[in-house]
Parts: structure tokens; sequence; C-alpha cells
């Protein structure tokens, strides 16, 4: 019995040669960055006087006496990051809820187009509308916070006290403004693609919208809105300018476990600190401290992916 093969086009093996060739190419790339990485922080780390990864200390002017550590940068990092995401879960979740759920075609498509056009505005005018025109009216509400559940660590008097405009708080509010195009768009994708037989099952069972959307929506597009908000997760721990506008740093002051506290990220410290740049082994301790933020942001991105391959495998 005779096979009959299947004959295939130039074009589709030339198609299938170039998405694998690109796909090697981007592996690629990225393993060779974090090589660099690997290879020009090895000197610093040597050199370095403290432990790196629980010191809280940063100096690195005198590069024959190194004494670097990252547990402020991240403890910083991670909080900014995780005051905009509860911040602008939420708020992101019910736009795309609006949009896909309740608002009406007309509206609901320039009203994407709108919360969309978030992305293009450059980081530095979020900086300057955060520190110049948010920050004033936000200090107010830092004020109260701090007055009303001072007893709270996490809204304590903060190490730049009584400044509330530099801190951590009016950071992760303007990261927050800048993470809801990512997650409502994503959210919304997610959300438009629940099967219309679940949704009209529910309606003919007598459900109300609140009831469809809790029961069929919600469930369907949860591992979706989680990998949405994971990714925009990613884009927050890497913010540079906005931050490096914002944030105060205090001098001879630790983060202090406060959202009032002042301090730098991994991202910002590297920005404000690019004069330091012209010694290699100075270069190498900001370089170590990115090929920590490097991870960090892989494994966040990682861990999305991973959330959405396994819904799609549902």
């Amino acid at each position: 019995m005779t096979q009959t093969r299947t004959k295939v086009r130039p074009g589709d093996r030339i198609f299938k040669n170039l998405s694998v060739g690109a796909g090697v190419i981007v592996v690629a790339l990225i393993g060779l960055i974090g090589l660099f990485l690997v290879i020009q922080a090895i000197p610093a780390l040597r050199a370095d006087n403290v432990n790196f990864l629980t010191a809280r200390i940063w100096e690195t002017s005198d590069p024959t006496h190194l004494r670097f550590g990252i547990l402020d940068l991240l403890l910083v990092t991670v909080s900014t990051s995780l005051v905009a995401l509860i911040i602008a879960m939420p708020i992101s979740l019910g736009i795309a809820l609006f949009l896909t759920q309740y608002a009406p075609r007309r509206l609901a498509r320039p009203f994407a187009y709108i919360i969309d056009l978030l992305a293009a505005v450059p980081s530095i005018i979020f900086g300057l509308w955060g520190i110049l025109v948010l920050a004033p009216e936000l200090s107010k509400v830092s004020e109260w916070l701090n007055s009303t559940l001072g007893f709270i660590p996490i809204f304590a008097q903060g190490n730049v006290f009584p400044n509330f405009a530099g801190t951590i708080f009016t950071a992760g509010v303007v990261l927050a403004v800048m993470l809801l195009p990512i997650i409502t768009s994503l959210s919304r994708e997610v959300f438009e693609r629940t099967p219309t037989t679940h949704i009209e099952g529910a309606l003919a069972l007598g459900a109300t919208r609140w009831e469809v959307i809790r029961t069929t929506v919600l469930p369907f597009g949860r591992a979706g809105y989680i990998g949405a908000s994971m990714l925009g997760l990613g884009r927050a721990l890497g913010e540079t300018i906005a931050l490096a506008v914002i944030l105060f740093i205090p001098r001879g002051k630790l983060f202090d476990f406060s959202i009032f506290d002042g301090g730098a990220t991994f991202a910002s410290q590297i920005a404000t600190n690019a004069s330091e740049f012209n010694n290699p082994t100075s270069a190498g301790a900001y370089i170590a401290s990115g090929l920590v933020l490097f991870v960090l942001t892989f494994a966040v991105n990682f861990a999305a992916r991973a959330i959405i391959g396994d819904r799609k495998g549902d």
C-alpha cells in the first residue's frame, strides 16, 4: 500500500523557517543579555565589602571600597509595584467588564481607544504630572491616612516625613495609571471571548446581568485577568523615568515598610547615578542590581505566560 506524501509548498517552508529563526533570535538575545550582565557584574560583586543580597547600604563612589546591597532597592521596587497593582487591578477589571458587558458598542469602541492611548504617553510626562500636579493633592490623602491609620506599620510616618510628596504611595498611584491600559486591554480581550452559549444559557435561566458576569464571564476570564495583571506587574517593576522623577531619596534613612517612605527602585537608582558609570567597577555594581531586576522581571513574565498557557489548555 503506497502512502501519499503531502507536498510542502516552498512558501510554507520559508515561512516556517523564518518563524523558527525569529523565535531562536529572541531567545538568544535574552540569553546574551543575561550573560552580559553576569560577566560585567562579577568583578564588582567580588570587590563588594558587604553582603550583596542582604545589605541596605549603597556606597559606590569610591571604586576601591565598594559597599552595596540590594535589599532596600528590592523592597522599594516591590512595594511600589504592589501599591500600583492593588490600585490598578480593580479599576482595570471594572473598565474591562463595563466595555464588554454593559457599554453599547458605539460607546465601547471609542472609550477603549482612549484607555489604550494612555500607553502612548511618555513616562517623563507621567512623572512630571505626578510630582507637580498629583503629589500636592495626594499629600492631603496621605496625611489623613497617616493620622487615621498610623498605628498600622504600612501607614506610619515614612522616612521623608513631613514630606508626603515623593513617596511610594504617590509613585504607586502614578504607576497604577500607567498600568491601566495594559491590564484593561488584555482583560477586555479575554472577557470578549466568553462563549456566547454560556451567556445566553445563563440569561435563559433568569440570571441578572451581574449573575451572568459572576457565573460565566469571570470564571472564564479569571486566568487571563491574573495573567494580564502579572504582565502589568512586570511592566511596573522596570519603570524608570517616572519613578526617578517622583521618588524622594532620603539621606541616611532606610526603608521602613511604610507606603509614605521614599527611596529608589532598581531602575531609578541606575538612572539617577549614571555619572558613576565612567569607572567599570562602580558601573558593575549597578549592572549587578540590573541583573537582579532582569531575573525578577523575567520570572514575573514567565509566571504570567504560564498562567495564560494553562488556561488555554483547559
